[in-house]
């Protein structure tokens, strides 16, 4: 029963379910499905022989054919066993009651389906004969329900998000003829800079989910094989400063006793997926071969895409930009378009009706209106109707973060902006012109460095610091702050930031992380009646975008190197997309500083191999210096 609610506890970090009220205003169970649909689990065999458990949820009307809808899914295709049933399936309720066969597959090694799971499997481009990889084994399954799956018209669509997300950008790889539209959604794109990893640095924060996808099983099982590491804390980030280096960690990782006690041997780790980590610090062939934006090229002009991402999420937001774009580069005759929406982790999914991202409002039923007039509309197009490009869709339906509005766009980032460089000067200025090029230095303390939160607590994943108020941090004297003027009218970003840093320190090690903040009036008026007790929209600090990158990659993930003490240096850091306004009467502001505890773990500041094997005696306070010849790139629209 334990290993139940730990899935269960998962389950609500992985997509987003019905809202709480909603769910108390209705007690009465939810018999749709079962009064509907028939379910029927069949092991569908690979190529290689290994059998796949699938759920297939067919409509009970058999006077017509039905499209496909299909996820593949790590985190189970539950509920097990005969007139067992889902209270919902498919994308949205409205794909559900109009009628779809919809199937859901447990991937290779995990749950019910037989084989050894390997997290994020590699794509084997030039595949041997009866050698499998994800690609084949979504191939296999969707040759197999056309021709066994009764009723069905012959079309296939897949969708997920996050890690389901990932197989359905797969399953557009080398793609089955049936296969006509996916929609990959919060979609991994490589493990390097996605969930665990941005730029080279450790997600310290992410810790707790190591288990969950490095946990061995060789078997099929229909309940968790893996436990959740207990923290017996509800401050994490004094939790993590106590445990010191990535290595003493490492207990955690021993199964035979994952409460951790005293251990002869802190080195041992059972958990494949932790050992992955800490053997491979940098970006090398383990890393490269699981990435599959690098293949975008694969992906045919018979299959529609829609990608799905939200502009505050914590955990995939690298994955959906660089998947879309990836598709937008090498399909020419591809009808490609992207939805970047004002969202976290998959709430687009959220049967709620109000739409915030922590302290962040955005307005009301955002949610409900893609599952609606987006989503459906784009699966009935290609799956039941014409199947052409004229679909009615935008290529690009943005939402502007600041006005709290859509936009449509025939590409993105739209053609109408430009690069400004605006430039941390002196008296905490950001000027649009270089001023001076003199220095401003700080102290990195470890045994204090900045939190990424100023909330206590302990979280499985973290996810509102997104859109924090980031007044906290700019009265810290380890961040840098620069800002502009009142702006005097409105300045809207579209597309990515790069920030040219030059800098220095008196280490040989150091990580830089760069925040693009929306400062607000003063005379703010109260909008949001679920902020924080502490706060106030009154001068409310609103992250807008954010990125790390570990120093020893700034000219290389694959060869990383010291910095030379004291020398000026460029580094420079990819913050990914934004779609944001800065309205009239605010202020833009930059934060940079070097630490961001415990959502990446502590840099020593002192240059080792590997900082997963990093001892006490590494870790020095230093001092860094940020030049003021330094610069943001901004992608502006006019």
């Amino acid at each position: 029963m334990k290993r139940y609610i730990l899935l269960a506890i998962f389950s609500v970090f992985l997509i987003v379910s019905c809202d709480k009220k909603t769910d108390e205003k209705s007690p009465k169970k939810n018999t749709y499905v079962a009064d509907n649909y028939t379910k029927k689990e069949v092991d569908i065999v690979m190529r290689d022989g290994v059998k796949l458990h699938t759920t297939i949820y067919s409509p009970k009307d058999t006077s017509k054919e039905y499209p496909i809808l299909m996820q593949r899914t790590p985190y189970s295709s539950r509920p097990y066993g005969e007139g067992k049933m889902k209270s919902k399936i498919g994308p949205n309720v409205h794909l559900m009651k109009e009628g779809n066969i919809v199937v859901y597959q447990d991937v290779r090694g995990r749950w019910m389906s037989e084989g050894v799971y390997d997290n994020m499997r590699a794509y084997i481009p030039n595949k041997k004969e009866n050698e499998s990889d994800e690609v084949s084994d979504t191939y296999d399954t969707i040759d197999w329900l056309v021709k066994n799956v009764e009723n069905n018209n012959g079309n296939v669509g897949t969708w997920g998000i996050s890690y389901p997300g990932h197989y359905a950008t797969v399953s557009a790889i080398d793609a089955h003829p049936a296969l006509k539209a996916a929609s990959p959604q919060a979609c991994i794109g490589d493990f390097f800079f996605d969930d665990f990893h941005h730029n080279g640095a450790f997600l310290l924060s992410y810790f707790r989910a190591i288990s969950l996808f490095g946990t061995y099983k060789d078997t099929p099982t229909d309940s968790a094989w893996y436990s959740f590491p207990k923290m017996n804390s509800k401050d994490q980030y004094q939790f993590f400063l106590d445990k010191g280096p990535l290595s003493n960690l490492n207990e955690y990782f021993q199964y035979d006793k994952l409460d951790v006690n005293a251990t002869s041997s802190k080195d041992k780790i059972d958990d494949f997926f932790w050992k992955e980590i800490v053997e491979h610090p940098n970006y090398d062939e383990v890393w490269k071969s699981k990435g599959i934006i690098q293949h975008m090229n694969k992906v045919p002009s018979t299959v529609a895409t829609m990608i799905v991402g939200g502009e505050f999420d914590a955990e995939d937001l690298y994955g959906p930009l660089e998947t879309y774009k990836g598709i937008e580069k090498h399909g020419k005759d591809n009808y490609n378009t992207l939805v970047f929406g004002p969202w976290d982790h998959g709430r687009w999914a959220s049967s709620g009706v109000r739409n915030a991202v922590g302290n962040y409002y955005f307005g009301d039923s955002i949610s409900l209106n893609f599952q609606k007039n987006i989503e459906t509309k784009f699966f009935n197009h290609f799956l039941k109707g014409k199947g052409d490009k004229n679909s009615g869709l935008p290529e690009a339906y943005v939402f502007d973060s600041g006005k709290k509005e859509w936009k449509s766009y025939d590409s993105w980032p739209p053609k109408k902006v430009v690069k400004e460089n605006w430039f941390l000067s002196d008296n905490q200025e950001l000027t649009a012109e270089k001023k001076s090029t003199s220095k401003i230095s700080f102290i990195s303390d470890i045994k204090r460095p900045v939190p990424y939160s100023e909330d206590i607590k302990t979280v499985f994943t973290p996810r509102k610091y997104m859109t924090d108020d980031q007044r906290f941090a700019a009265r810290r004297p380890d961040v840098l702050v620069f800002e502009t003027n009142i702006l005097t009218e409105d300045f809207t970003l579209a597309g990515d930031i790069l920030a040219k840093l030059k800098v220095a320190t008196t280490g040989t090690a150091a990580d830089w992380i760069v925040k693009v903040v929306d400062v607000h009036p003063s005379d703010t008026k109260e909008n949001n009646d679920k902020l924080q007790d502490h706060l106030k929209m009154s001068n409310y600090h609103l992250m807008v975008r954010s990125e790390v990158l570990r120093g020893r990659f700034r000219n290389s993930f694959e060869k990383p190197e010291p910095f030379i003490p004291n020398k000026k240096t460029d580094v420079n850091i990819k913050l990914q997309d934004v779609f944001h306004t800065f309205k009239k009467g605010h202020k833009v502001q930059i934060q940079v500083q070097s630490t961001w505890f415990p959502l990446i773990d502590l840099n020593p500041q002192t240059y080792v191999d590997n900082i997963y094997k990093a001892k006490e005696k590494d870790f020095k306070t230093q001092t860094h210096t940020v030049f003021t010849d330094s610069s943001i790139e901004f992608t502006v629209l006019k």
